[in-house]
C-alpha cells in the first residue's frame, strides 16, 4: 500500500456561527501584575478541516485538522510514495526533520493520526483495539470556564445528570481569592466527588504552595499549570513541597523530549499529552510516563469530535479520564456537534463514560453528502 495523496477538505455551515474572540485584561485585587482574558463572540463563518490521506487501494485516512496548506505540500514531498503502515519510519522522518522542514514538534500530527486510521482500517480494527484495549469505555471529568461559586456548583450539578463524578476548576483570580472557592465547592459536593484545580498560569510559587496544601486538605487530585510552565525550577520546588501530583507540561505538551525532560527533572508529577500532536507521540509518552509510576492525562477532544482521546482512553493503562468541556456535558452533546459537519456516530456521553465505536480505524462514520454539501474547498 502507498501514499498517494494528502489533501485538506474545508467544511463551511450556510449559517454564521460564534468565533471566539479574547482580549487580554489585568486580574484585579492583586498586588502584582497579572492577566487573563476576556471573552467574547463575533459572528462569522463556522469552519472544520479535514485532512484526507488516500492510498493505492482505496483507503483512506480522515482526521480533522489545523494543518495549513503549507504543512500539506511539506508532507506531499516527503510521504508520497510512502506505505501509511510504517508509521513509525514516517514519525522518525517527521520529528528528527522538523528542523529542515522548519516547523515545530508535533506540526504532522494530524497526518499521524490519519496513518492510524488508514492501520485500523486495513486491519479491519478499531485503533483501540491495534493498540490494546484496556477497558471498554473511558470516564469523564468536566471541565468549566473561569466564574464563581454559583457557577461552579451549577456546572457539577448539569455534569451530574449525565453521570460526571469529577470537575475541573478553571479560575484565574489569584491564590487568596481562589482558596475560600475551592473550600466552599467541596464542602457543597461532599468528600468522594474528584475536584482537580487549573489555575492556568495565574499563581506566583508562593501562591501555587500555599493552595496545594489546600487542595491537599480537601482531597484534589491533581494540580494543572499553575505558572508558566518555562519555569523548571519552580516547578521542581513545588513538586517537592506537595504531596498531590502537579501536572506542568500543558504547552509543552507538542514536544515528547521536553514533556520527558520535565519528569525525569521532578518538574511534573504527571505528562499532559493530546493526539492534536499524533496518536504515535500520545503511545511514546503514555509508555515512558508509565516507566515513571505515573500517568498521562489527555488534553481535550484531541480530534474527530472526541472518537481519537475515546480511543486512546481505552487503550492507555495509566490515564484517568477524559477532559469533557462544559458545552459537551449532555449526553448527546459530543454527537450533535460533530453531527451538522455530517459525522453521524461522535461518542455518546453514558453514566459518565464515554465509549468507541466498534468499527475500524477512528470508527468515524460520515453523512457523504454533507459533507460534498458544505465543502467550500479542497486543497
Amino acid at each position: 500500500m502507498k501514499i498517494t495523496d494528502i489533501k485538506i477538505c474545508t467544511l463551511e455551515r450556510p449559517e454564521k456561527g460564534e468565533t471566539l474572540k479574547l482580549k487580554l485584561k489585568r486580574v484585579p485585587n492583586l498586588r502584582r501584575v497579572q492577566y487573563t482574558h476576556a471573552v467574547s463572540w463575533e459572528q462569522g463563518p463556522k469552519r472544520l478541516s479535514l485532512m484526507k490521506v488516500l492510498t493505492d487501494e482505496g483507503i483512506e485516512g480522515v482526521c480533522t485538522t489545523s494543518s495549513s496548506p503549507a504543512q500539506v505540500d511539506k508532507l506531499r514531498v516527503e510521504m508520497i510514495g510512502e506505505s501509511p503502515l510504517h508509521r513509525e519510519k514516517l514519525y522518525q522522518m517527521l520529528y528528527k526533520g522538523r528542523r529542515w522542514l522548519y516547523e515545530e514538534p508535533g506540526a504532522f500530527g494530524d497526518f499521524d493520526n490519519c496513518l492510524w486510521d488508514i492501520t485500523g482500517k486495513a486491519a479491519g480494527l478499531p485503533v483501540c483495539d491495534l493498540i490494546g484495549r484496556v477497558r471498554e469505555r473511558f470516564p469523564v471529568y468536566l471541565t468549566g470556564m473561569d466564574g464563581d461559586v454559583d457557577y461552579y456548583l451549577s456546572e457539577i450539578e448539569a455534569g451530574k445528570e449525565a453521570g460526571i463524578n469529577a470537575y475541573k476548576f478553571h479560575s484565574y483570580k489569584g491564590g487568596k481569592a481562589d482558596i475560600p472557592i475551592l473550600q466552599t465547592v467541596r464542602e457543597q459536593v461532599g468528600p468522594d466527588y474528584t475536584l482537580i484545580h487549573d489555575p492556568v498560569c495565574s499563581y506566583t510559587l508562593r501562591e501555587a504552595i500555599e493552595v496545594g496544601h489546600v487542595m491537599e486538605e480537601l482531597d484534589f487530585l491533581w494540580l494543572e499549570e499553575p505558572f508558566l510552565e518555562q519555569r523548571m525550577l519552580q516547578y521542581q520546588k513545588l513538586c517537592d513541597e506537595l504531596e498531590m501530583p502537579v501536572m506542568s507540561n500543558e504547552t509543552l505538551m507538542h514536544d515528547v523530549d521536553l514533556s520527558a525532560q520535565w519528569l525525569i527533572a521532578g518538574a511534573t508529577d504527571r505528562l499532559r499529552g493530546t493526539a492534536y500532536f499524533g496518536t504515535t507521540q500520545v503511545l511514546k509518552m503514555a509508555h515512558f510516563a508509565e516507566m515513571h509510576d505515573t500517568n498521562i492525562e489527555l488534553n481535550g477532544l484531541g480530534g474527530l469530535f472526541g472518537l481519537v482521546h475515546v480511543q486512546l482512553g481505552c487503550s492507555i493503562d495509566n490515564t484517568d479520564s477524559y477532559e469533557c468541556l462544559s458545552p459537551n456535558k449532555d449526553r448527546e452533546g459530543h454527537r450533535r456537534a460533530g453531527a451538522e459537519w455530517g459525522l453521524l456516530n461522535a461518542p455518546l456521553l453514558e453514566e459518565g463514560c464515554l465509549a468507541p465505536p466498534e468499527v475500524p480505524g477512528w470508527g468515524a462514520e460520515w453523512d457523504e453528502d454533507l459533507v460534498k454539501a458544505l465543502t467550500v474547498e479542497e486543497y
